[in-house]
């Protein structure tokens, strides 16, 4: 850490001749195509982009003599900057590159592995030192792409898949696991979930797997689900919440996909003078702020998330060269009891 850090150029595999071959168009087209400028029918625009996608091609904005620099630039695309989760990594991102020459590049994708594709792509095509992206959910394009290019490839957050490069992250199947083991111990036997879209957040659905599974092991289950197809947030939790009570009473405690969420479920129950934990019971996940500050303290997991990041832009400047086989660093996770459940 500290120390400076310049490394070598990354020549793409494929070239710009190859996939104009493989299309049989000209390589110009190819290349106003891919810099999306001129004139060109929208038939042969798409059978480009096909070819493109199919064999992982990333066009070389360093031109000439420049192409021989090294690049100082690293490629940091996350879901969203609103999610404060996002931005604590980033944070950590930054400490780890104090005292580096290395230069962030940020950008968000919306949760759309679409538009990941053309970021990563955009990111790709000024040859950097390497890219960092959040989990391991990609188009297959995407991973072609970061497959070939040689530079240092991290993927954060999750490490419940195999890494193309390095996964700095946390088991998110292990804490589902671990929650569901924490509130059976302290005598919960009917359990509820509130959550949100898993398509866009497959972290939440790892997490709700785990707590399945420790269910499962004691012969208990989840009982009633609430479960919004939209993003988390806390009106979102609020919502559920009041909905998962009216359909089961019985629940005695509901998991929730985040803290956000939970934050909801805790003004719900203020609102409706529901006694936490005694009549109902909460729990979140990441640990949160606005979770520490509630009148009674969020219980939830909290994860790692300023080490997340630091922890990946670290591995990047001790080693620049790709290794032949994978890395996985385990961040970890707290359960922390709080006074909601």
């Amino acid at each position: 850490m500290g120390t400076k850090q310049r490394l070598p150029d990354r020549k793409s595999k494929i070239t710009v001749r190859e996939v104009a071959r493989r299309a049989n168009v000209s390589e110009s087209t190819v290349s106003r195509i891919m810099r999306n400028k001129g004139l060109v029918a929208e038939a042969t625009r798409e059978k480009v982009m096909e070819t493109v996608r199919a064999m992982g091609y990333v066009p070389n904005r360093i031109a000439g003599s420049l192409a021989s620099l090294d690049s100082f630039l690293v490629g940091v695309v996350i879901p969203s900057l609103s999610n404060i989760v996002f931005p604590e990594v980033l944070q950590g991102v930054h400490a780890g590159l104090e005292g580096s020459d290395l230069q962030p590049v940020i950008s968000t994708t919306d949760y759309n592995v679409d538009r990941e594709e053309a970021v990563v792509r955009g990111i790709l095509s000024w040859k950097p030192a390497a890219i960092l992206l959040a989990g391991f959910d990609h188009t297959d394009a995407t991973r072609k792409m970061l497959e070939q290019s040689d530079i240092r490839v991290v993927e954060m957050m999750d490490i419940d898949s195999t890494p193309i490069d390095i996964a700095v992250g946390t088991s998110h199947r292990r804490a589902g696991h671990a929650i569901g083991r924490h509130l059976i111990s302290r005598g919960y036997r009917h359990f509820g979930y509130v959550g949100h879209d898993w398509e866009a957040d497959r972290r939440a659905r790892l997490r709700y797997d785990g707590l399945c599974e420790a269910l499962s092991e004691a012969g208990l289950s989840i009982e009633a689900h609430a479960i919004d197809d939209g993003p988390s947030s806390v009106g979102t939790g609020r919502e559920q919440t009041a909905r998962l009570r009216a359909s089961a009473p019985q629940v005695d405690v509901a998991v929730y996909s985040n803290d956000d969420m939970a934050v909801g479920g805790v003004f719900h129950c203020l609102a409706e003078s529901i006694s936490l934990p005694d009549q109902f019971a909460i729990f979140g996940f990441n640990g949160l702020d606005i979770g520490k500050e509630l009148p009674q303290p969020l219980s939830t997991v909290r994860s790692n998330r300023f080490l997340i990041g630091k922890k990946a832009i670290e591995e990047v400047l001790a080693s620049p060269e790709r290794p032949s086989a994978p890395t996985i660093i385990d961040t970890d996770f707290e359960v922390f009891a709080g006074a909601t459940a």
